[in-house]
């Protein structure tokens, strides 16, 4: 089997022999063994070619300030190709270590189990509530709550008071708060838990927020949320995120 190709050899060539050789390292990697799925297979040839467009285009593949520069693109490029979301949300948490100090993830998705926001923060308290109600409300896949479910945490409920008093929530949706009403966004944790454990946790902030924000996308892209990319459709997954870079698969 032919080796992968580097990626700054590929970036460093014309835009024809760049395009050949990426298409060899699209190969390589479907039929790499050590790759468990084949949704990660998908994401992770996905990734190069965007790697490696996204470098290309920035005329630097020895700078590395890419990585966390690749994933708030790649999010506002996928965000007008979202599918509607439905009005019953799930809120939780979760935890990503970062310079040995616990952060907190804030995550919600609908009754279908849509991503539907996401946000790292410092605090779990009703200010960083608050932050992630008004960052959901503001997301473009998603509609107004008819009802939000919650743990027993008690931020939530001050969140949420005091979004329906700037009139940002409508007084007729309903927080609903209960230890195992929260299965479904509790179960999508899993995903996020299997990839930053064994990483150890993250030496700086910046560093896990993009890191947890390419994992979140792609997630969305593999749950099949975008427009004409179903899930399950690994190849259709790779060329949806590589027509956004204008990379050729």
């Amino acid at each position: 089997m032919s080796s992968l190709p580097r990626l700054g050899a590929c970036i460093s060539l014309d835009a024809p022999r760049r395009d050949q050789r990426l298409r060899m390292g699209f190969v390589c990697l479907l039929q790499r063994r050590d790759i468990a799925s084949s949704s990660q297979k998908a994401e992770r040839s996905a990734l190069v070619l965007i790697w490696a467009r996204f470098s290309s285009a920035r005329r630097s593949h020895d700078d590395l300030s890419v990585v966390p520069a690749l994933c708030p693109e790649l999010d506002k490029r996928c965000q007008p190709h979202l599918k509607a979301t439905t009005d019953s949300w799930r809120v939780d948490e979760t935890h990503m270590k970062v310079k040995r100090v616990w952060m907190y993830l804030y995550r919600a998705v609908d009754s279908q189990g849509h991503t539907l926001e996401f946000r790292l923060s410092p605090t779990r308290d009703a200010e960083a509530a608050k932050r992630f109600f008004a960052k959901t409300l503001a997301a473009p896949q998603t509609t107004t709550p008819r009802v939000i479910t919650v743990d027993k945490n008690a931020a939530y409920p001050k969140a949420k008071s005091e979004l329906q008093a700037e009139g940002a929530i409508p007084d007729s949706c309903d927080l609903r708060q209960g230890k195992y009403l929260n299965n479904i966004v509790e179960q999508d944790h899993r995903f996020i838990k299997r990839r930053v454990k064994p990483g150890l946790g993250f030496f700086s902030f910046e560093t896990a927020w993009s890191t947890g924000h390419r994992y979140e996308v792609m997630n969305m892209v593999r749950k099949g949320q975008m427009r004409g990319v179903e899930k399950g459709d690994f190849m259709g997954q790779v060329a949806f995120i590589a027509s956004l870079f204008g990379v050729a698969v």
